[in-house]
């Protein structure tokens, strides 16, 4: 494709990035949301506006064929590279400083929002596909993800962020998450186990993929999940070492750090793929191993202001463009069985999650509005839910069906959630002024502008 032709098809794709969500700003619609349909109406499945670009550049003389191959290659390659952006900036904006402040609290949170929305999913995916192990456990980790994107901000406009309450839940949503992404981990690596040396083997970095299973036995899941937490703590405790050292050096130069930082960031994930571990976890880890070095150095705000304008204003929406783009929504039409699909992800995701965090609140003492409040601000699933499912889809572990009903579960509980509970706080008059000068609010770095993007 020329230059010419890649710079149209490129500067069309902006142009949506940049003015869509602006429209859509007033009636409070998440701008991930915005490019999801966005992503749906342009893309192949939808009304065809790249195919429209692709036969209307044929001026240039080019086949129309070869730019839409490579209009997909660029916008695909593009949200990988967000994908790895989205899950390193959670990463960053963990903080675990509170937790001896909130540990009852965070301790049930993180336990039973992971374990009952875990086997909701997993029960729902079973009930339509009973013999797909793999294909189970990605269900039950996208059910077992929270959205901080969507938590954050609703916890720190309601003052929030002093209490109890409100660091208990960011904490726990935090915990929760790095269990999601361990079990979507394992789930993908069976899925590749499963496939060795068949027709559709998945072949990849991991060097999983060429060693035969058999050598495991029944003993695969323990020894790769101990593979991965031994992964995960060495990465955390490298990137650490490493990040220090590197201000050290550097720390007079922030464009450095920041090419420096982004090396070290791809090295983690690249490792992670050579023992089977997706980049979601490699990302996350890394972000979270440099969290607390960009914390306690002077100028941190500034380095993550650029991480997070290099991941939110250009890689990280077009990882929301190429789900949407993935997306077939004719399909719903063409059985029941689709529509029960995603009645059963639904009902199933919101009764477990709503359920488990109000189970939990009451375990640690708060009264039963409390506790429903918390259970609602676990049911968005935002960001790293929708990363997952685009995951499975590519490696075909979640037919269309699974992967729509993912699609319109982000887009139910997004949009009305965050409301519902202003008006339960409203509702019932609910107290949260336990704040306690041995408490910090929970907060993303200076001048960052992360949930203005979201919503």
């Amino acid at each position: 494709m020329s230059t010419e032709a890649f710079l149209i098809i490129f500067m069309s794709f902006w142009a949506i990035i940049a003015l869509l969500p602006l429209f859509f700003r007033k009636l409070r619609i998440p701008s991930v949301i915005v490019l999801l349909v966005t992503g749906m109406v342009i893309g192949p499945n939808g009304f065809g506006l790249l195919n429209f670009l692709a036969t209307n550049l044929n001026f240039l003389g080019i086949d129309p064929e070869i730019v839409r191959s490579h209009s997909l290659t660029m916008v695909n390659s593009l949200g990988s590279l967000g994908l790895v952006f989205l899950m390193t900036l959670a990463g960053l904006e963990a903080d675990f400083k509170l937790i001896n402040s909130v540990r009852k609290p965070t301790i049930w949170l993180s336990l039973l929002t992971f374990i009952i929305p875990a086997i909701a999913g997993f029960i729902v995916y079973f009930n339509f596909v009973p013999d797909d192990l793999p294909g189970q456990l990605l269900y039950a980790s996208l059910f077992a993800s929270h959205s901080v994107g969507i938590v954050f901000p609703v916890i720190r406009e309601l003052k929030l962020s002093k209490t109890r309450f409100g660091a208990a839940v960011l904490i726990s949503t935090v915990i929760t998450d790095i269990g999601s992404i361990i079990l979507l981990a394992v789930s993908v690596q069976l899925k590749r186990m499963e496939s060795f040396n068949g027709a559709n083997a998945i072949k990849s970095l991991s060097l999983f993929d060429y060693i035969n299973p058999a050598i495991f036995g029944n003993w695969f899941v323990p020894a790769f999940l101990l593979i991965s937490l031994i992964y995960m703590a060495l990465s955390c405790y490298c990137v650490n070492r490493i990040g220090r050292k590197v201000l050290q050096w550097l720390h007079n130069d922030e464009d450095a750090l920041v090419t420096f930082f982004l090396f070290i960031i791809m090295l983690t994930v690249m490792v992670g793929e050579f023992l089977g571990i997706n980049l979601v976890v490699g990302a996350f880890i890394a972000g979270l191993g440099l969290s607390k070095v960009l914390k306690e150095f002077g100028s941190g705000s500034v380095l993550f202001t650029k991480l997070e304008g290099i991941g939110y204003s250009l890689l990280i929406p077009f990882l929301f463009i190429s789900i949407g783009m993935k997306t077939d929504f004719t399909l719903l039409f063409k059985s029941s069985d689709n529509l029960s699909i995603i009645i059963y992800t639904i009902i199933g995701l919101i009764g477990s999650k709503v359920f488990s965090g109000f189970l939990a609140m009451k375990f640690s003492g708060f009264s039963s509005a409390k506790g429903l409040c918390a259970g609602l601000m676990t049911v968005p699933q935002l960001s790293a839910t929708l990363a997952a499912a685009a995951i499975g889809k590519d490696l075909g572990m979640l037919s269309d069906d699974f992967f729509n009903a993912i699609i319109v579960l982000s887009i139910v509980t997004t949009i009305p959630i965050p409301n519902l509970v202003r008006f339960v706080i409203e509702k019932f008059k609910l107290d949260f002024s336990d704040v306690g000068s041995h408490i910090e609010p929970y907060q993303l770095p200076k001048n960052s502008d992360q949930d203005e993007l979201l919503w």
